[in-house]
């Protein structure tokens, strides 16, 4: 049975890696097609310095955009593969 979650419910959870278990940051937001409400990227809060030095793509506000194609789960933690990151 899959669980639906509503995205601000994502909001301020922890991001870690699926392989290693590092914490990258905290999700501060959530970018999206309006339209569709298909979700495009984990706007990063607060990213860790081995997140910062995977060179990951970023908005126009600088902040850090992990791919939403990359999040396996989302329960207490957003689990997010690295592999898929790099």
């Amino acid at each position: 049975m899959t669980v639906k979650i509503r995205g601000k419910e994502m909001i301020g959870k922890t991001i870690v890696s699926e392989e290693t278990g590092r914490k990258f940051g905290v999700v501060e937001d959530l970018d999206f097609i309006t339209e569709s409400g298909e979700l495009l990227n984990i706007v990063v809060e607060k990213p860790t310095k081995y997140l910062e030095e995977m060179n990951l793509k970023k908005d126009e506000r600088g902040r850090i955009l992990i791919p939403f194609s990359a999040v396996k789960s989302i329960g207490d933690f957003v689990i997010v593969s690295e592999s898929e990151l790099i």
